[in-house]
């Protein structure tokens, strides 16, 4: 299912709008994409891990400005998953419909069974959800030349390039000088089947990783972060 823009409009200024797959409980998975001929493109995600409102906020916020800027004026194509995890988001777990945790259910090299703590389920094997499986689906078909997740816990820009690549941390040193979240190429912790391990590292697709500081009131995090992520990507535009 897909919106159409009218005739009077661009097709380049409204979004694209399809509802990609079904999650675990069946609902939805929405994607809003604004097309540029020969334009990098950037996933943006949102809403991975359910609980995490300040991502989901962000991203929503994020979409609301591409609306009504077509997508901020930028010469980039932009797709939106504002809740890749919308069962997580309904029910605010960290995990989705099956008490999995999307970013441990990538098929990553070191994809592990073993739960690290509760939290932290993988499911019971790689790629067993129904939202990993259609995320994984969208990135190999559209190929971006960057992704942004958007999560909550300590504030840092963990930043995952590809090999031989600064892009993503010069993107991330953009955003920075708005936020003064400290850059990191590493989360500190293990993490088999996230999404930075199996973009980044195993396809060379440069990953951001933004962690927003966890409970930080929502007015707040849009404020502080929608112009930083803009502006990054404004960085991303004169770089590719």
């Amino acid at each position: 299912m897909s919106s159409r823009p009218s005739s009077s409009q661009s097709s380049s200024d409204v979004p694209n709008i399809q509802v990609i797959g079904q999650s675990r409980l069946g609902l939805p998975l929405l994607s809003h994409t604004w097309s540029r001929e020969q334009a990098p493109r950037v996933l943006i995600l949102g809403g991975v891990h359910g609980d995490e409102v300040e991502g989901v906020a962000l991203a929503q916020a994020l979409l609301a400005e591409a609306i009504s800027t077509a997508a901020f004026g930028l010469r980039l194509t932009l797709q939106f998953i504002t809740e890749v995890n919308p069962d997580g988001v309904l029910m605010k777990t960290r995990g989705n419909g099956a008490g999995v945790d999307l970013n441990r259910n990538m098929d990553t090299q070191d994809w592990s069974p073993i739960a690290q703590t509760e939290r932290y389920q993988p499911g019971p094997h790689a790629m067993s959800e129904p939202e990993t499986r259609h995320l994984a689906e969208q990135i190999l078909n559209n190929k971006p030349q960057l992704i942004i997740s958007l999560h909550s816990w300590k504030p840092m820009l963990n930043v995952n390039d590809a090999p031989n690549s600064k892009l993503c941390t010069q993107v991330a040193e953009s955003i920075a000088r708005h936020t003064g979240d400290r850059i990191e190429p590493n989360i500190g912790y293990s993490t088999p089947g996230c999404l930075g391990t199996w973009a980044a590292l195993e396809r060379g697709i440069p990953t951001l990783t933004y962690e927003i500081e966890r409970g930080l009131a929502l007015n707040e995090v849009i404020r502080r972060h929608k112009i930083a992520v803009i502006d990054g990507l404004r960085t991303l535009e004169k770089l590719v």
